[in-house]
């Protein structure tokens, strides 16, 4: 006859049960292949703003892949079975709720007019647009500006730092990591009271992402040579580009003398 086992050794189970997941995650993502450079591609490490590259290869692989076997088609499935109509109130009602995190953003940034607008927008949406089902603001010219805390934190000096790969998460920087941790409160799948419910409103949203997606990754396909490349430099503009509104600083080396005068 076996004894059942006590309430505590239970209880420890539990508790070394994440540790124990996201060992196995470890070992997987350090076990996949890295992308190695295309041919012609500069020697990983070489760039100053990826000095993990070698590692941030192999977690790009392991989402490559993730992404490959269950997250595109799923998206493709939702574009090509769910009508139109519905997929645009759902993205409509995830990035109303986006919406006010963006204007505490703006104006945590000192931005008061974008602030407000976004407060605006948010508020229009919310109540004559059925919780965000209708955008209603773009159509009376309060277009979406989306801000996070990640250009917050740059928008007061704070350095990107290094380029980093995440988990599911894919391209990010130190200081945008940092600010995904901020974020994190404040996204869609916090807002239902249930486990169940949480899970459910953050699967929509990743599908909801990748299918606005699907067109810029199959493209990217056909263009790019080294995808990990290409994607972590267009990153890094498109994050430079943010924190400085479509304006980022001139780009000086170090042998130009600023004070001498150009011919």
């Amino acid at each position: 006859m076996t004894l059942p086992t006590p309430a505590p050794r239970r209880l420890a189970r539990c508790r070394w049960l994440p540790r124990s997941l996201a060992a196995a995650l470890f070992i997987v993502i350090a076990g996949c292949a890295s992308a190695p450079p295309a041919p012609g591609m500069p020697p990983m490490g070489t760039n100053p703003a990826d000095p993990w590259e070698a590692f941030n290869r192999k977690i790009f692989a392991f989402n490559d892949a993730l992404d490959e076997a269950i997250l595109k088609p799923v998206a493709t499935a939702w574009r090509d079975n769910v009508p139109e109509l519905v997929r645009r109130g759902v993205d409509n009602v995830l990035g109303n709720i986006g919406d006010l995190w963006s204007a505490a953003n703006h104006l945590l940034q000192g931005k008061l007019q974008t602030g407000t607008e976004m407060t605006i927008r948010f508020v229009t949406n919310t109540v004559f647009g059925f919780g965000g089902l209708l955008d209603i603001a773009t159509e009376a010219r309060l277009p979406r500006r989306s801000e996070d805390f990640g250009q917050t934190l740059g928008r007061w000096g704070v350095g990107p730092g290094p380029y980093v790969v995440l988990p599911l998460y894919g391209p990010r920087t130190v200081r945008d990591t940092f600010g995904l941790a901020a974020d994190w409160p404040f996204e869609p799948a916090r807002l239902p009271s249930t486990e169940g419910g949480r899970f459910a409103v953050g699967a929509m949203a990743v599908i909801n992402t990748r299918t606005n997606l699907l067109s810029a990754s199959d493209l990217l396909n056909q263009v790019a040579l080294d995808r990990y490349t290409f994607l972590r430099d267009a990153y890094l503009q498109k994050r430079l580009d943010a924190v400085y509104d479509g304006a980022p600083p001139m780009e000086t080396f170090e042998d130009e003398d600023p004070d001498k005068p150009k011919k």
